[in-house]
C-alpha cells in the first residue's frame, strides 16, 4: 500500500507514543515518481519526482537547522536483504532532532507547510519512521 502523508486520525496516538524529552532519529524511506504529479492548477512548472523532491528539500534542510535538526545520512538504497520483494526505494535519509516537540514546531511552519506541496507531488510511496535510542 502506497502512503506518503501521515494519517491524521492516528496522529495523536503515534506522537504520544514518542518521549517527549528524547532525541529522535527520523528514518525516511522515500521513492519517487517518474513525473511530479502537482494538484491540477499549480504554478509549479512540470518535473521528475526527484526534481520536485529537491524543491522541498531546499526548504525543509535549512527548516530542520531552525528547529535544532540535522540531515545526518542520506543514501541510495541499494538493495532490500529482508523486506517484500516489490518494494524498494531510491532514496534513504536519517534526520535527527532534539526532541518531537522540534519535529512538531517545524511541521507548523508556515514555509514548511507551503513547501510540502512538493514532497506530495514528488512521491509514490514513503515510510517515516521515528526512533529513539534504547
Amino acid at each position: 500500500m502506497s502512503t506518503i502523508n501521515p494519517d491524521r486520525e492516528k496522529w495523536s496516538d503515534i506522537i504520544a507514543g514518542i518521549p517527549a524529552d528524547k532525541e529522535i532519529t527520523m528514518l525516511n524511506l522515500l521513492r519517487f515518481r517518474e513525473q511530479a504529479a502537482y494538484p491540477e492548477g499549480s504554478p509549479h512548472p512540470p518535473c521528475s519526482g526527484r526534481e520536485a523532491y529537491n524543491r522541498y528539500s531546499e526548504v525543509s534542510i535549512r527548516t530542520i537547522a531552525e528547529v535544532g535538526g540535522g540531515v545526518f545520512w542520506l543514501g541510495k538504497a541499494a538493495a532490500t536483504v529482508i523486506g517484500p520483494s516489490d518494494e524498494s526505494w531510491d532514496l534513504v535519509i536519517l534526520v535527527k532532532y532534539p526532541s518531537i516537540g522540534a519535529f512538531l514546531t517545524m511541521l507548523a511552519l508556515p514555509h514548511y507547510q507551503q513547501a510540502s506541496i512538493h514532497r506530495t507531488a514528488a512521491l509514490l510511496d514513503s515510510r517515516l519512521i521515528a526512533t529513539v535510542s534504547s
